[in-house]
């Protein structure tokens, strides 16, 4: 008896004579081998053949169990991560005013660019609400520049982000993440400068002034900062700063849910049906100069193609690099979050069809020259990692330190959650998708102060 892979999934052959008597072990784990009688076996035993409509049936059942289970391990392997970088964010959202950060971005000097970024990746979004963030400080008077390296940071250059790339890829992917994002924002900042017309810039702001509506308005209007003063501490742990950073929490969460189900499903998706032969053309790999040189370029390609954003692309850029993507094309994958089609959509809504396309066309040259520069210095200095050690995470829940922060930081949230109840939080999360010009006060005092 031989045992020939399931074709509906085209794993390759693979023999085992202590296989059970109808189904043998495929190489990624599964028991879906169906067996194939030769003529030594005739007379020895009967073989009952399923017809094909039910070996195809039960191949289809097998590979989504197969992409749920990626999907479900890499779910678990980073829940807690999220928690940690959507509770810190919370706490400097309900201790910081956004009047404070509009002062702070009046023009485009090296300083200033800083101090966006730093706030920005204080202040962790989801794509969407990060964009409409960015046109709210806009509108209040904060210089384009600043804005923008303000929306960049809040995406790129966020503390979940870092965590979750060190989980699933390795420390090297964080340490350029936070090189690289500083990098795309410097490039920004003289691509501006140098091509960044005045007349476009005025048309930009007119646009932006209408306040058409995107995603995410109510959100970016509110600020759930607790007014007065006392020390950071004293605020926070106020009745009212626990109740803004619970609002605040929720509010991150519900906001960027959508994305991450999507980019996990996706990644699931891509990793348990799209064959590795694929990839591997794909990205040159086995060509390593043509690799290096061709990632940082069809990175973002795949990232706007995929229409995930936020921390939602990082599951489909662990598949990505498993499949030979280069290291620099990786971190161009997950900055283009911001260049997805329905946030360029969202950009014609708010700044023009002009400046939507400029905005195209600089963030994208931007991700590359930051997906270069971590590829050559990172590599120079040997600190790329080997991709034959890239493993999809398919353990499901087992007890380790995974499991037992999961289970800390899942009563964090749950009590975060109870008291965004409590005080009334349901109606703010009513109103996240408001216009522009809605009452974004959302102050904590809304609800119980207590």
């Amino acid at each position: 008896m031989q045992w020939r892979a399931c074709r509906s999934l085209r794993h390759p052959v693979r023999a085992d004579a202590s296989a059970p008597r109808f189904h043998g072990p495929c190489i990624c784990g599964l028991r879906i081998f169906e067996a194939v009688p030769q003529a030594s076996d005739v007379g020895r035993e009967s073989v009952t053949a399923l017809p094909r409509s039910g070996r195809k049936a039960s191949g289809m059942i097998h590979a989504l169990l197969h992409a749920l289970s990626i999907t479900g391990s890499m779910a678990w392997e980073i829940a807690w991560a999220l928690i940690l970088g959507f509770a810190l964010a919370a706490v400097v959202q309900a201790v910081v005013r956004k009047s404070t950060i509009v002062s702070l971005l009046g023009d485009d000097r090296p300083r200033t660019l800083a101090v966006a970024a730093g706030l920005g990746a204080a202040s962790s979004s989801c794509s969407y609400a990060a964009v409409a963030l960015a046109r709210s400080l806009f509108r209040k008077g904060a210089n384009f520049t600043a804005a923008m390296a303000f929306e960049v940071a809040s995406t790129n250059l966020v503390v979940e982000l870092g965590i979750i790339l060190a989980l699933l890829m390795g420390w090297q992917f964080t340490a350029a993440e936070f090189v690289g994002g500083p990098v795309m924002i410097v490039a920004l900042a003289v691509l501006f400068r140098l091509f960044l017309r005045g007349g476009l810039l005025r048309q930009a702001r007119e646009q932006a002034g209408r306040g058409r509506a995107g995603s995410m308005e109510g959100h970016a209007a509110m600020d759930m900062s607790v007014p007065g003063e006392g020390s950071f501490l004293r605020r926070l742990l106020s009745g009212q700063g626990l109740t803004s950073t619970s609002h605040v929490f929720v509010m991150e969460w519900a906001a960027i849910l959508r994305d991450l189900v999507i980019g996990l499903l996706v990644a699931g998706a891509v990793a348990a049906w799209v064959p590795d032969s694929f990839w591997s053309a794909f990205f040159f790999e086995g060509h390593p100069v043509a690799a290096k040189l061709w990632g940082p370029v069809i990175g973002p390609l795949v990232a706007i193609a995929s229409f995930v954003c936020s921390v939602g692309n990082v599951p489909l850029a662990v598949v990505l690099w498993k499949s030979g993507i280069s290291f620099g094309g990786v971190v161009a994958f997950i900055f283009a979050d911001l260049l997805i089609p329905p946030i360029l959509n969202i950009y014609r809504k708010y700044y023009g069809a002009r400046m939507a396309l400029f905005l195209l066309g600089t963030f994208y040259l931007a991700i590359v020259v930051a997906g270069y520069l971590v590829e050559f210095v990172f590599g120079g200095l040997g600190l790329i990692p080997d991709q034959a050690d890239a493993k999809l995470p398919e353990g499901g829940v087992t007890w380790n330190y995974t499991t037992i922060l999961n289970i800390a930081f899942l009563a964090l949230a749950a009590a975060l959650l109870v008291r965004f109840f409590r005080t009334g939080g349901l109606g703010m999360l009513r109103a996240m998708g408001g216009g522009p010009g809605s009452d974004g006060s959302g102050s904590a005092d809304d609800g119980d102060a207590g």
